[in-house]
């Protein structure tokens, strides 16, 4: 297949650049139902949430302890970080597992892989516009969360400071750069699954194998992470830095684990793309 590009690319009019344009492949994937589905529960749980606590009354502390949860109900930012802090762990983890892992995959179970291929589309082309659609769909699931958790918890709560469970408040304006950071911040940390996802789907037919392959070696790290007996180990996974965010969120913010687990997650990510793109590119193709 690669030959046939290489030999058409000197053809009149035809540029590699030009084919398979991020738009078209946007359009598709947005169109597809399983991406109507998981935006659909992503805004749905915010709902959920403040039906939960309508029900079972105000969150109270607990032992005289306060956490974030306990904090929900104060404003509409505080209800904002609670949706992250619920969801960060696993809920954000399947869409990103989604977008990115059947994204290949998907084409090939399909058999209309080898027909993009035959366009022609480069191979490396190809893995970009999906990469670049699917990271971009898993910024906007992360996105669409706390706008929507913002919203109705205003409506509900009310517009006003970030309370801080260990005393203090952020105003509204340095609370919502702060969510900002926070979204940025998940969205990295989530760069882990979408190598991961992105690889498998590169390797794989089945859309299925890849995107549960990822989820659940995302939860063998989260689990290897609860293991304290592998002591400092321990700071090279991934999972052991996911909720480095919440010191973004204190009067007095402290970066220094948020820049651990970027720089970790990061090199984790580039190496998985890398071999992505180094594997499909020596794949022969027949799906």
């Amino acid at each position: 297949m690669s030959t046939l590009a290489e030999r058409t690319e000197t053809a009149s009019g035809y540029r590699a650049g030009r084919t398979l344009p991020l738009r078209v492949e946007l359009v598709r994937q947005l169109k597809r139902r399983r991406t109507l589905i998981m935006g659909g529960i992503l805004a749905v749980l915010p709902f959920v949430l403040l039906i939960a606590f309508a029900i079972g009354g105000d969150p109270g502390s607990r032992n005289g302890q306060v956490t974030l949860m306990d904090t929900a109900t104060a404003s509409g930012a505080n209800f904002a970080a609670v949706n992250l802090f619920v969801s960060a762990g696993f809920l954000l983890v399947i869409p990103v597992a989604l977008f990115c892992g059947d994204t290949v995959a998907s084409e090939a179970s399909w058999s209309s892989l080898r027909y993009l291929l035959a366009a022609p589309v480069p191979r490396a082309r190809l893995l970009w516009s999906k990469l670049a659609v699917g990271l971009g769909m898993s910024l906007a699931a992360m996105v669409l969360l706390p706008v929507v958790a913002l919203a109705v918890g205003t409506a509900a709560y009310g517009w006003g400071p970030l309370q801080i469970p260990t005393g203090g408040a952020l105003d509204s304006g340095t609370a919502a750069q702060r969510l900002l950071v926070v979204v940025a911040y998940v969205f990295v940390s989530q760069l882990v699954t979408a190598g991961l996802a992105f690889w498998l789907s590169t390797k794989t037919d089945a859309p299925l194998g890849a995107v549960g392959g990822a989820v659940g070696l995302t939860i063998v790290g989260n689990v290897l992470d609860a293991v304290t007996a592998l002591g400092h180990w321990r700071d090279f996974l991934p999972a052991h830095w996911q909720f480095a965010w919440a010191d973004a969120v204190q009067p007095h913010p402290e970066w220094s684990g948020m820049i651990q687990g970027t720089a970790i997650s990061i090199t984790y990510a580039l190496v998985l793309f890398a071999l992505a793109f180094r594997g499909f590119a020596r794949k022969d193709v027949v799906s």
